[in-house]
């Protein structure tokens, strides 16, 4: 990868892009139907808006990076400011298109997406608001999904929209301290929250009373995927938990990134779109991978 292109690589941590796409996804099968053209926009869209968010992200923290993380794009003098802040906006410009292509319905889940995804890295990201920024921006996120696939709002996807919200807001609750280490708080109750996760998906969609060992081929995958997110999210947090050091705790949010691909497929194989969930979790070896090679976080 040339200089260049590896800067921006890092500065838009394009490693994390593959717990992106789910989000549409899940939120199509949560609405009972499969994924079209519209998905693919939402999709599109939702691309843009996290790619734009991680931009203005760096823009927005360039000062507080240049004192803790100087290796960063920006502070380093890889890539100028303004740069980056231009990045930003065009990238939310077309992430709403797309978003309106897809129809007025998503395209205002888009621009409430939008509006938090700036409203987070300008102003909420260092307050007490911020881990339900980030975790409704998550939820936003396969609202429009949803929206976009059915051409209206769908009350379905709202528990979908609440478990992955409920994610990110445990990860984001973690990621507060992984330049400087020190918190068993956030990973013990992000390791709790994953625990809680996983047997909400691991549960049939409309399924009242005990839970009952997966029987059918479908019951089976999305038990699997379940456990595999538990798996990929609980592990890393563990070790946090017994040395909340900050390469762990770095660890730590990069398995909860990591680990939204397996809980999305979880979500879609639980409303029935085993394709879906299959197409999502092929994508966890080629994030793993580019992980390696450039940062999540």
């Amino acid at each position: 990868m040339k200089p260049v292109l590896r800067d921006w690589a890092e500065l838009l941590r394009i490693s994390a892009l593959f717990s992106v796409p789910g989000d549409a996804l899940a939120g199509a099968a949560a609405a009972g139907l499969r994924p079209n053209r519209k998905t693919a926009l939402a999709v599109g869209a939702s691309l843009c808006l996290y790619e734009a968010g991680m931009a203005l992200n760096d823009w927005a923290d360039r000062e507080e990076d240049a004192r803790e993380r100087p290796h960063r794009p920006i502070p380093s003098g890889r890539i100028k400011p303004g740069a980056a802040l231009a990045a930003a906006a065009g990238l939310t410009g077309a992430g709403l298109a797309l978003a309106y292509r897809a129809g007025r319905p998503a395209g205002a889940v888009a621009t409430a997406l939008a509006g938090t995804v700036w409203a987070y890295d300008l102003r909420l990201k260092h307050t007490p608001a911020g881990p339900a920024a980030m975790a409704a921006a998550r939820s936003l996120d396969l609202l429009l999904g949803a929206t976009a696939t059915s051409g209206e709002p769908s009350p379905a996807a709202l528990l979908p929209a609440t478990a992955l919200g409920a994610h990110t807001y445990a990860v984001t609750t973690v990621s507060r301290h992984e330049t400087q280490g020190g918190s068993v708080r956030a990973p013990m109750a992000a390791l709790a929250s994953t625990v809680a996760l996983g047997a909400l998906t691991s549960r049939r969609r409309g399924s009242t009373g005990a839970l009952q060992l997966p029987t059918q081929p479908r019951d089976i995958a999305q038990s699997a995927l379940a456990a595999t997110y538990v798996a990929t999210a609980a592990k890393p947090l563990f070790h946090a938990v017994l040395n909340p050091s900050p390469p762990l705790t770095q660890r730590a949010v990069g398995g909860g990134i990591r680990a939204m691909i397996p809980l999305q497929a979880a979500l879609a194989a639980r409303a029935g779109a085993v394709r879906s969930a299959a197409a999502l979790i092929a994508l966890v070896p080629a994030a793993r991978t580019l992980a390696r090679k450039v940062s999540p976080t």
